[in-house]
């Protein structure tokens, strides 16, 4: 008997270009991430109704926002039937962009390398409380959920490589689905028009840089995935098993 198609990865959105399941790769024991399940997102405040009505369809009863607090109240939103869950974490990329450029010289494509891959070390080590509290929602409950940032990629893209590696994904596929956001994620119009594009395409883009700059952090620091979610985390190995069982596939 033929196999049904598999649910399409990247869902075709009107207000957001990065809305992604985190569904149909291999874990643990060879079983699947369920698809439909988690997903992944740039922010939520600008779908339509039609997009409103596809998050309804696919189930999808809570939200996880990681923008600051000034991002979320430029682009605040409240979606009907949808549970919303604010783990703030301020982004310093920018910030740290105008301090370099305040001491008189003129931001490099390296420069925003290396501001970004400090961003990703920060996570690992300062934002660690919130990750912390994505994992007890995915705990609390199976139903449909989505976390997001403003472009879904930065502290989104740690998340979902964190919930992957969890569910025993391996290293080079949480990658593949990291650099997707390259290939879906549209910039909006006007963003950050101050700084030379070559910085523009650092700052909006992702690379492997990023994120093995916070894997790396997490291997040193703190002894590998495993004992950063258990020591770290506060997801122990009875609570990595409740995850698998929620989200993998039985075999």
């Amino acid at each position: 008997m033929q196999q049904p198609p598999a649910p399409t990865r990247s869902l075709p959105l009107a207000g957001a270009s990065n809305f992604r399941d985190l569904g149909g790769y291999t874990g643990h024991g060879g079983r699947q991430v369920k698809w439909r399940r988690i997903f992944r997102s740039d922010h939520l405040a600008a779908l339509t109704a039609e997009d409103q009505a596809l998050l309804a369809q696919l189930g999808v009863a809570r939200a996880v926002d990681f923008r600051g607090q000034a991002e979320s109240a430029a682009y605040a939103y409240a979606l009907p039937g949808i549970a919303y869950h604010p783990l703030a974490i301020e982004p310093t990329v920018v910030q740290r962009a105008l301090d370099l450029q305040r001491t008189g010289r003129q931001l490099t494509a390296q420069d925003a390398v290396g501001l970004m891959q400090d961003t990703y070390r920060g996570f690992v080590h300062d934002n660690a409380a919130r990750f912390a509290e994505l994992f007890k929602l995915l705990l609390a409950s199976d139903a449909p959920l989505v976390f997001h940032c403003t472009a879904g990629k930065d502290r989104t893209g740690f998340a979902a490589a964190l919930i992957l590696l969890t569910l025993g994904v391996p290293r080079d596929v949480v990658m593949h689905d990291y650099l997707l956001t390259n290939s879906l994620y549209r910039r909006p119009e006007g963003m950050g028009s101050h700084a030379p594009e070559e910085v523009l395409a650092v700052l909006w883009r992702v690379q492997e840089e990023f994120l093995d700059a916070a894997l790396h952090m997490v291997d040193n620091d703190f002894g590998g995935v495993q004992a950063y979610l258990v020591d770290v985390l506060g997801v122990d190995v009875a609570a990595q098993k409740e995850l698998e069982g929620r989200y993998l596939q039985s075999v």
